[in-house]
């Protein structure tokens, strides 16, 4: 699809993904109606005030029409105030609702999809750019709404007040959409390029950070340092030209307005002189053409402030797009269950032919899977968790379902602590019980390890066998606590020694005698002692 044919006010998925935004539409559209009728009242109090001193009234008689000005214009002020409070509550609403509904659709299309895609320009649109939709509901979409209330409405007064003004507003009003409309593609092009520059020099910072020791050792730092400085360059032209097509279309908005509000003028003048038209119509309606221009001039100013935060939603609607169209149309959450299986399932691994595998856990087994390395036992691991796509079925108490989730308490061969404390990294996603974090950390091998040491990202501060307990007894956390009841664990022991090694071995046989199920992977022989079933993945074709 076309830059031409996507250009649109209001993408409809934003009602769609956010439905804080359809509260604030309507509370905008109240707003904005009432301010289009304290532009009229005000219009029309100034104009019979000023009449009234030009005819030789008495003050007194004035004072009537004064005050409802005045009063008009603190009205105004505080409907101002009002659609600034709104659209900040909005944006903030509707930015929180998207960046939750981003995370739950990358959860929900795996790790597959976005091996796809570049993680840190992925962060960027998540961070940055969510945060550049305060302009486009702070700005952009209220004046959306005063262009479709008040231009319409304001026309409507000034037709019934003087029909050939009224004409001529009709006549020279489409021009400014027209110009938008052009000058509406021109900024769309170049926001885009200083969007996806900005993603590729957040990607390439990102790259270099995490390869700065192999860049170090091979004498290529300088070169990387050299590359991101020419993205830098580029993204800082590419935001000059954005705000260089924002100052010139500016500039051919105003222009425009300011021509047909002029037309206007002259032919009330000249029909003024001719004695063919009142001078409290005449004055009225010229106290009202500027506001008839006025939203749809503001309308073209602030696409551009929105521009930014326009560009980052389409990435966000098109990762939406994507796992609403990847759900299954039997897609329920299927509560924790005793028992998991996998039925014939063949995960899709580019042109290899993965191993068909069937097998299934159930309450108080260890089942291990094995195999020699590359031959898809993680990819397994991925199918039951639903982030790899596969035939076959997945089944939890017998029942198909998208992936088992809610039934395992899983530790992958990366651990994926955060940021926190011990602590917090054990009891993710559930409850703080401070005796059951410290009893899942002892049953770990990590009973040395304070619960209240903070980690850096990604779990620094620990090496990597405390990580890989840590990981382990979160597992075990989960299980014990959650009521998933079945432990699934991928190479738990790689990085512990022998000694560690046993314990956490024991603590799974435990777990098994309790009534737990755990599926097991591990290339080390020791964990055959502890298996009651082993399943062996063949090699992929």
């Amino acid at each position: 699809m076309t830059d031409a044919t996507r250009v649109r006010p209001v993408d409809p998925r934003l009602v769609r993904y956010a439905s804080a935004s359809r509260g604030f539409f309507a509370v905008s559209a109240a707003i904005v109606l009432a301010q289009t009728g304290v532009v009229v009242g005000f219009a029309w109090a100034l104009t019979s005030a000023l009449i009234g001193a030009i005819d030789g009234r008495a003050l007194p008689e004035l004072w009537g029409y004064v005050g409802a000005a005045a009063s008009l214009v603190v009205v105004r002020g505080l409907l101002i105030v009002a659609s600034e409070r709104v659209a900040a509550r909005g944006a903030a609403a509707a930015s929180l609702q998207l960046r939750e509904r981003l995370v739950a659709a990358v959860a929900a299309l795996g790790p597959g999809w976005l091996a796809q895609r570049n993680a840190a320009s992925l962060s960027v649109t998540a961070g940055h750019g969510l945060d550049a939709l305060d302009p486009y509901f702070g700005r952009y979409l209220p004046q959306l709404v005063a262009t479709a209330i008040t231009t319409p409405l304001l026309l409507g007064a000034i037709t019934l007040a003087d029909p050939l003004s009224g004409l001529i507003v009709v006549l020279t009003l489409p021009l400014i959409p027209l110009f938008m409309v052009l000058i509406g593609l021109a900024t769309r092009t170049v926001q885009k390029k200083q969007y996806a520059t900005l993603g590729r020099l957040a990607a390439r910072f990102a790259d270099t950070v995490e390869g700065l020791g192999t860049l170090k050792a091979f004498g290529r730092e300088h070169r990387a340092a050299d590359t991101i400085e020419r993205v830098t360059r580029d993204y800082k032209r590419e935001t000059m030209t954005v705000l260089r097509v924002s100052f010139l279309s500016g500039f051919a908005l105003e222009f425009l307005a300011s021509i047909s509000v002029a037309i206007i003028a002259v032919t009330i003048g000249f029909r003024l002189l001719a004695g063919d038209l009142s001078l409290l119509v005449g004055l009225f309606v010229l106290l009202l053409a500027p506001e008839a221009y006025l939203p749809l001039r503001q309308v073209g100013v602030q696409f551009h402030s929105a521009a930014e935060g326009v560009a980052a939603t389409e990435e966000i609607f098109d990762a939406l797009d994507a796992a609403r169209a990847a759900q299954r149309p039997d897609a329920t959450e299927p509560d924790t269950g005793a028992t998991v299986e996998l039925r014939d399932v063949r995960v899709h691994r580019g042109t290899h032919r993965m191993p068909t595998v069937s097998l299934s856990v159930g309450p108080g087994e260890v089942v291990l899977l094995s195999g020699p390395s590359g031959v898809g036992k993680s990819s397994l691991v991925a199918a039951l968790l639903g982030y790899a796509d596969h035939d076959g079925e997945v089944r939890v108490d017998g029942r198909a379902v998208p992936h088992a989730r809610p039934a395992v308490a899983w530790a992958g061969q990366r651990p994926g602590l955060v940021s926190g404390t011990v602590a917090e990294n054990v009891s993710l996603g559930s409850e703080a019980d401070p005796a059951a974090i410290a009893r899942a950390l002892a049953d770990a091998g990590a009973a040395d390890l304070d619960p209240a040491t903070p980690l850096g990202a990604g779990g620094a501060g620990l090496s990597g066998g405390q990580a890989q307990r840590v990981a382990v007894a979160r597992a075990l956390y989960r299980e014990r606590v959650a009521g998933a009841r079945i432990l699934v664990l991928d190479e738990p022991s790689s990085a512990l020694d022998a000694e560690t090694e046993a314990h956490v071995w024991r603590t799974l046989r435990a777990e098994a005698d309790a009534g737990a199920g755990v599926l097991l992977v591990s290339h080390r022989t020791s964990a055959r002692g502890i298996a009651d079933r082993v399943v062996e993945v063949g090699a992929p074709s």
